[in-house]
């Protein structure tokens, strides 16, 4: 009966870890997969879409600033019902009582002008009163067609200025966009070969394990014998407890790194990922010559640049046009008013206006002078920062294509050190059971097993990395020679 117990009490355990083990999804993961989930799922993917859509709304607002606005602009109705103030013949100021209402509308279509920075509009408009006390009566005013001309003169041109740096701006957004998205592919590497390298780590501290406990269960037999010392005893003992602490460290860290990859790629907590070892890594020579061009031609830093110098020009330009402002306001159209609307458009008048605005500084103390010398200064500090900037950038760009060159030959070395490391450990192994080999060169033969199998994946990481971080400057693709594009209509409207 208690043979029978215990049998069953085995296997509802058996069960019990069974329906736990299906519970916990494993996913087999590929590097590719990895990098293209995390392009559509991960956190900085969105980070990087909402950012490019800013870019493009903001685009567009700038666009339609330059096409013609039709406005409607209406009062209904403004009903008053007050006294006022009223300057008799003789002088004297009193109140009148007013009662009345009014309704006013006017519509307009205003067009930017490129060339000069000011606008025009085409108006028509139609007032209405109504008074509603006293001799009560009705007034109609219209506007037919009026032209408006608003014209700053001396002043900045802003439109040719924004002309000039808009464009820059939102191409700047857009190779910044594929860059995030070449960003998100590194951090996805990153994440994916420490997941890979950790469950790499526990394998190797498993396989260290039962090699110790092999080994020590070998070393009490020849004790016994009185084949070999008591410290060598100790000494396989020792080793086999360090093992079992290795491999719970082990453990620890890939469930670190296991966590950080699945919610990386928005996996659900009950996903185990199995990432596999990259069979192949792309075989590209690049000349930096090459990526220094296509770096310069597509990357969102060469736009920042231009784009940083144009804005410097610009406050350079505000100053200077701050230091006297003539404004021009000139209008010409019809009028007419009548107690009714249809007679309002009829014996039409001249309706002109002409103003002209002058603002002139007499005696400043060199105020407006100073703007002007403080915005050539910064224009000047920026114009040296740029150039500081640029040269590192083509110092780190020389440093990043020497690196990735290398590294596919430190990848082959790597892995034929890990061969070469592997069986000579096993060759150890085979020579300390036979009373060969000492306690030492065993235990050095074992750390340079584990430290060959790390730094193969380490190089392999390296070089990954190294490609998808060239990607990212130069926007360009050297597996199929083209360039890193996307269809940023589509992408917005996601």
């Amino acid at each position: 009966m208690k043979i029978m117990i215990k049998i069953m009490q085995f296997v509802a355990l058996v069960l019990l870890c069974a329906g736990h083990v299906s519970a916990q999804e494993r996913v087999e993961l590929t590097l590719p997969e990895a990098i293209t989930r995390a392009r559509v799922r991960s956190v900085n993917a969105a980070v990087a879409l909402d950012r490019l859509k800013q870019a493009y709304w903001s685009h567009r607002s700038y666009r339609a600033s330059l096409l013609p606005e039709v406005t409607l602009e209406a009062t209904v109705p403004a009903y008053r019902k007050q006294y006022s103030v009223y300057q008799y013949e003789n002088g004297e100021y009193g109140f009148v009582r007013n009662h009345y209402m009014d309704i006013t509308g006017t519509l307009s279509l205003t067009q930017s002008i490129w060339a000069t920075g000011g606008t025009v509009s085409l108006n028509t408009s139609l007032d209405y009163l109504r008074q509603l006390s006293g001799n009560r009566y009705n007034r109609f005013m219209s506007i037919p067609v009026a032209l408006t001309l608003n014209q700053p003169i001396f002043s900045v041109n802003n439109v040719k200025w924004n002309r000039r740096i808009e464009p820059v701006r939102y191409a700047e957004a857009k190779a910044r966009f594929i860059s995030d998205s070449e960003e998100v592919a590194m951090t996805a590497i990153n994440y994916f070969f420490n997941l890979l390298s950790s469950r790499e780590t526990v394998e190797i501290e498993r396989q260290n394990l039962e090699n110790a406990v092999k080994l020590h269960e070998v070393a009490r037999a020849k004790r016994e014998m009185g084949q070999i010392s008591g410290n060598d005893l100790l000494q396989m003992e020792l080793n086999e407890l360090n093992a079992r602490s290795a491999l719970t460290e082990a453990e620890s860290d890939m469930k670190s790194h296991m966590f950080r990859l699945r919610s990386f790629l928005d996996y659900g907590e009950d996903v185990e990922i199995i990432p596999a070892i990259p069979s192949d890594v792309p075989l590209v020579d690049i000349a930096y010559s090459d990526a220094l061009d296509k770096a310069l031609t597509n990357n969102q830093f060469a736009l920042s640049l231009r784009r940083r110098q144009l804005e410097a020009d610009y406050e350079v330009a505000k100053a200077r046009g701050d230091m006297r402002r003539i404004d021009l306001f000139a209008q010409i159209g019809y009028t007419g008013a009548s107690g009714e609307v249809g007679d309002a458009y009829r014996r039409l008048k001249d309706n002109q206006v002409v103003e002209i605005g002058v603002k002139i500084p007499i005696l400043d103390w060199g105020k407006r002078r100073g703007k002007v010398k403080t915005a050539e200064s910064n224009r000047d500090v920026t114009a040296s920062n740029l150039r500081l900037e640029a040269q590192n950038f083509n110092q780190d760009l020389f440093i990043l294509v020497e690196r990735f060159n290398n590294q596919r030959r430190q990848l082959e070395i790597s892995l034929r050190a890990d061969e070469i490391a592997r069986k000579r450990y096993e060759t150890n192994v085979e020579t300390y059971l036979i009373g060969k080999l000492s306690t030492l060169d065993l235990n050095d033969s074992q750390v340079k097993k584990d430290e060959s199998r790390q730094a193969y994946f380490q190089a392999l990481y390296q070089y990954w990395y190294y490609f998808y971080q060239l990607r990212s400057l130069t926007l360009w693709d050297y597996t199929t020679a083209s360039p890193l594009t996307s269809d940023f209509e589509d992408v917005i409207r996601q």
